[in-house]
């Protein structure tokens, strides 16, 4: 008889332990909702992080980077995450390793992922990042394949924004591949700086408002004059 009392007793505890784990998950689900619908970023990711913890799933978890990499909090959506290259990723995963990756200075790993976004839907936005990225790590023979691609593929309407102003701005995509293109063709041979102060004023030419290409083009102009004159006085 004890046993069977005992029985019951545990079975009592499995059945109040599930219903109160459906009732946590309905709870934390319509906090979700709530949170979403005020816009309180803070709030949507404790919902998402309880939620994983009651229901653990891929979605949630990669949803829950995105989310971190959104607000600029990169090492915490790593963290959920992680910093592989795996071929189950779903796209959104690998995205936000990419992106992140890319904000906490790390080009190399950024990199593996941008070439696994670039393989599954090659566009002119990833030409670009990939691009930046190889010039960085000094990886121009793969720069100028990326840039060749993105500049025969960008349409007119397409804009990239850039962040080294107190104000963001955006210019259009195919001026930021020239500016690229002017970086390459420099680290290429250093001693024609013509050639890329050329292909930054066509840059400025469709933009002449570009304000990284203008700072570009007088670091390069003032190279060239302090070459002359060294030139000059030897």
């Amino acid at each position: 008889m004890k046993k069977i009392v005992l029985a019951l007793i545990a079975v009592m505890g499995f059945s109040g332990a599930a219903q109160t784990q459906t009732e946590l998950q309905k709870h934390y689900e319509g906090f979700y909702k709530e949170m979403r619908l005020q816009g309180d970023v803070s709030g949507v990711i404790n919902a998402l992080t309880h939620l994983n913890v009651i229901s653990p799933s891929s979605q949630r978890r990669d949803t829950l980077a995105y989310i971190y990499a959104n607000n600029n909090q990169h090492v915490q959506a790593l963290n959920t995450i992680g910093i592989e290259k795996n071929q189950t990723d779903s796209d959104l995963a690998v995205q936000v390793k990419a992106i992140s990756l890319k904000a906490i200075n790390q080009p190399k790993r950024a990199l593996e992922h941008f070439e696994v976004l670039f393989t599954r839907n090659p566009n002119a936005y990833l030409a670009y990042e990939l691009a930046d990225l190889k010039i960085q790590t000094g990886d121009n023979a793969g720069a100028e394949k990326n840039i060749e691609y993105g500049i025969a593929n960008v349409k007119d309407d397409m804009k990239y924004a850039f962040y080294e102003r107190q104000q963001p701005y955006e210019v259009p995509l195919k001026a930021a591949f020239l500016h690229l293109k002017a970086l390459m063709q420099y680290n290429k041979d250093k001693s024609n700086i013509d050639a890329a102060v050329a292909l930054i004023d066509e840059a400025l030419k469709i933009d002449p408002n570009f304000n990284l290409a203008s700072l570009s083009k007088q670091a390069l102009t003032s190279r060239k004059e302090e070459a002359d004159t060294t030139g000059t006085k030897n």
